[in-house]
């Protein structure tokens, strides 16, 4: 199986005054959001990392970065496909000043259908759909025996847990995905599992591979465990 740990990038000043950042250069985390991302950078130190992967805006490079510094042989990768959705002529705007456009009931009540204004403006399932693209991807490359991390945005993290979830894109509102969060998905031969979403301060040990014994390994449940189970783990 392949561990994805899908990293949401930390605080920055947009998120603090409620403007939609989008693509727009330059916005990197603020003092809250290095505090928020060397926190979750803590928690994730005892995690092996077959690779770290980043949109490549700002604020997500210095997350990633927090991420792998230490860590011998891991460098932060770039990959567009993980960028921000392109909010086009909403880029830069108020939150508030945007919820009174016709287009915010659409993004709310049906984000499928939705195409940000103007010609740089991107549909909510193209951005799905790149992103989607990008993780099978990157978990086809890695191998089913990796755990590698995602640090990628929002609205981006949303459309990903949304599909390990069986969930519509016209439901991906349901979900929360806060500043420096991470979220986990475990894929297997016959379908993904979430084994955490939007977690901001609980213990990560639980991601550390166990230790192979001689006649030992690893392996996917590959069935959901009536009654829930015990770990996502199993030997053989």
């Amino acid at each position: 199986m392949t561990t994805l740990i899908l990293f949401r990038h930390g605080r920055t000043a947009a998120n603090a005054s409620g403007l939609l950042a989008g693509w727009t250069p330059g916005v990197g985390l603020d003092e809250t959001g290095r505090e928020q991302v060397a926190a979750a950078a803590a928690r994730l130190s005892a995690v092996p990392l077959a690779a770290v992967v980043s949109s490549p805006l700002q604020r997500c490079q210095e997350s990633a970065h927090t991420v792998v510094a230490g860590r011998d042989g891991v460098e932060v990768q770039i990959d567009d496909r993980l960028g921000e959705c392109r909010y086009g002529d909403w880029t830069g705007q108020p939150l508030k000043t945007l919820a009174k456009d016709p287009m915010w009931k659409v993004v709310q009540q049906h984000p499928s259908a939705a195409v940000f204004p103007g010609p740089e403006g991107e549909g909510l399932a193209t951005t799905s759909a790149r992103a989607l693209a990008a993780v099978r991807d990157w978990n086809a490359r890695l191998g089913p025996d990796a755990t590698w991390l995602a640090c990628s945005h929002g609205d981006v993290i949303k459309a990903v847990l949304a599909d390990a979830l069986g969930m519509h894109l016209d439901m991906f509102q349901r979900l929360m995905v806060e500043p420096a969060s991470v979220s986990v998905i475990v894929y297997t031969l016959t379908r993904p599992y979430v084994l955490r979403s939007n977690d901001v301060g609980g213990d990560l040990s639980g991601l550390i591979p166990p230790k192979r014994g001689r006649r030992r390994r690893r392996r996917a449940v590959a069935d959901g465990a009536v009654g829930g189970g015990g770990s996502y783990h199993a030997s053989a």
